[in-house]
């Protein structure tokens, strides 16, 4: 499996090698008051590509964090619960008969 996860590997290099060689025209990148670059398409396509991956990463991570602490908090909840139940109520599964017939 590891060989031909760097097969695959390998040919995504060639082929993104391959798609920056042809695409090394210079372009032009207009800004405000004037200001313009000259740079290779590549450069700018990778770029974009970064600026885009980068503002993705940043827009879950403030879910991640969110997630992070609702998990921290609900953990020391439930250890607080579980100190304050005494030992002699633990909880006994209920038995098959105790449950609800199906209904057809």
């Amino acid at each position: 499996m590891r060989i031909v996860m760097w097969i695959l590997r390998l040919l995504l290099f060639f082929f993104l090698f391959g798609f920056a060689v042809k695409n090394d025209h210079l372009v032009q990148l207009n800004f405000f008051f004037g200001a313009e670059w000259q740079l290779p398409l590549v450069f700018v396509i990778l770029v974009t590509f970064a600026a885009g991956a980068l503002l993705g990463i940043t827009a879950t991570f403030g879910s991640l964090l969110r997630q992070r602490r609702e998990i921290g908090r609900l953990r020391r909840q439930l250890a607080r619960v579980e100190r304050e139940r005494p030992a002699s109520t633990a909880v006994v599964p209920a038995s098959p008969e105790a449950q609800a017939p199906e209904t057809f």
